[in-house]
């Protein structure tokens, strides 16, 4: 028996926004909804607002400020978001942004990034912050604005995240913006090992130190809506994702969406001067090590438009194909690229002949592109001592048969496939049961696994790998 409460977990992600409503005990969802956001590295953040209105088939009301009850919400006893990391959202004394969201995916920071890291030196910021700059990160995206807008940089009065942002919009912007340990941790201005926020970096790349969000517990309530919904302490997506599969040591995420995501949980502080690996925080007081590449899913969508075919159709020829695509290796830096560190890369097709030139070979290629560069990741978690024993497969590219069946022989480890289900929101309404029922644990939700794939010693997978590397080494000095 159930006391049958209902919480809602908010994904707002790059793409979309999703909402489960879960049963508070069990983790059972019983409802959802879903809704698009516009494309692009630069949005105005109303969008992600107007998106959970329509995922929740809802009207919030005319007040623009006011809080969201209406649609599954309004069954919910407690709420909690989890958002896209990174990300900068600059506003004025009003609370308007003064300029458009910068997403985690916008590249234009990159000569900010570069400069930061050699001014300070990566073996300080990977020991003080926890990381070392990309352009992904708030503070370089900070001291782009500053330094292209430096008007605009003046009225700035605060800087939220996406996850912030909604969750005091949910508050009707009620009291202060808040925010926790693992959307914090990301912004290259919050000492994880410190745990606290390195405010002279921020008046470095600004000019000066705006409003911050307050760092919140795992179990911490933000606030309420203006009917008295409590609304938690929210999250960065991977940490939403690790709560929702409530991944232990020893296990790896490999989350392979927009973005692919490789990442773990430790409890202890995790510093690599190289930048590979991000010393993130989780959102349960423990800490996440991870690594994110820009290219994923979105290399197979591009793939099956070029061959003109759909997703399906592009699995069955990935299937088709030679193990080894026949010779052909795709480095899938479409993008530019963050791991490595190489934001002006584009991709390469290698080793083509008449002969392996085939839709069949070349849908091939671009799954085992994207593997292996999610393998890179995951030798550079074990280069830094995180024990990675077997991996969980989530995120839009892992419905391939072909992606998981390969990932097991390009991995050299089993891998499990866990049940279709939208992990960061789940992760984020686990946080609200958390939230509603206290105690230092989050509540023990089973996660179903619907596959487990045993690598076969494969040999082709050794030849890929080889070639993978080679091809990266030569075309990027990486």
């Amino acid at each position: 028996m159930t006391d049958g409460r209902l919480v809602a977990g908010i994904d707002s992600s790059t793409q979309s926004t999703k909402v489960v409503l879960v049963e508070a005990e069990t983790g059972r969802v019983v409802d959802r909804g879903q809704a698009p956001h516009p494309e692009g590295t630069a949005v105005d953040p109303g969008c992600w607002w107007r998106a959970l209105e329509e995922a929740v088939t809802g009207r919030f009301g005319d007040d623009p400020r006011g809080g969201a009850e209406l649609g599954m919400l309004g069954r919910a006893s407690a709420i909690s978001v989890s958002a896209q990391q990174h990300g900068m959202i600059a506003i004025d004394a009003g609370g308007a942004p003064v300029h458009d969201a910068l997403l985690w995916n916008d590249m234009r920071s990159a000569p900010q990034a570069r400069r930061l890291r050699d001014e300070f030196g990566p073996d300080w910021w990977a020991s003080t912050i926890g990381t070392v700059p990309v352009p992904s990160f708030t503070a370089t995206k900070l001291a782009w604005l500053a330094e292209n807008h430096p008007d605009l940089a003046a009225r700035t009065a605060a800087v939220l995240l996406p996850h912030d942002w909604l969750s005091w919009r949910l508050r009707s912007c009620d009291g202060a913006p808040s925010t926790d340990r693992s959307d914090a941790s990301g912004t290259g201005y919050y000492s994880v090992p410190e745990e606290r926020y390195r405010t002279d970096i921020v008046e470095r790349v600004l000019g000066h130190v705006p409003e911050l969000p307050e760092v919140l517990g795992p179990a911490q309530v933000a606030g309420a809506t203006h009917t008295g919904i409590p609304v938690a302490a929210g999250c960065g997506d991977n940490a939403g994702a690790a709560l929702g599969l409530g991944v232990r040591e020893g296990g790896v995420i490999i989350s392979i969406g927009t973005s692919g995501t490789v990442f773990s949980t430790t409890t202890h502080p995790v510093s690599d001067p190289t930048g590979a690996v991000a010393g993130f925080a989780d959102a349960t007081g423990r800490n996440l090590p991870l690594l994110a590449t820009i290219n994923a899913a979105r290399v197979l969508a591009a793939t099956a438009a070029m061959l003109g075919v759909d997703l399906t159709e592009f699995d069955r020829l990935a299937q088709t194909g030679a193990p080894d695509a026949a010779g052909l290796t795709l480095i899938p830096y479409l993008d530019g690229e963050r791991t490595p560190d190489l934001p002006d890369a584009t991709g390469a097709l290698v080793g083509i002949t008449r002969a392996n030139m085939t839709s069949e070979n070349i849908a091939r290629a671009a799954v085992l592109g994207v593997l292996e560069t999610l393998r890179d990741a995951q030798d550079s978690l074990r280069a830094i001592g995180i024990p990675i024993e077997h991996a969980l497969l989530i995120g839009g590219g892992a419905r391939s048969s072909a992606l998981r069946h390969a990932a097991a022989e390009v991995f050299e480890m089993p891998v499990l496939v866990p049940a279709p289900e939208e992990y960061v929101a789940l992760g984020a309404a686990r946080q609200a049961a958390w939230a509603l029922h206290g105690g230092t644990e989050p509540p023990a939700w089973a996660t179903r696994i619907d596959a487990t794939i045993e690598p076969e010693g494969a040999g082709w997978a050794a030849d890929v790998r080889g070639r993978f590397v080679t091809a990266r080494r030569s075309l990027y000095g990486v």
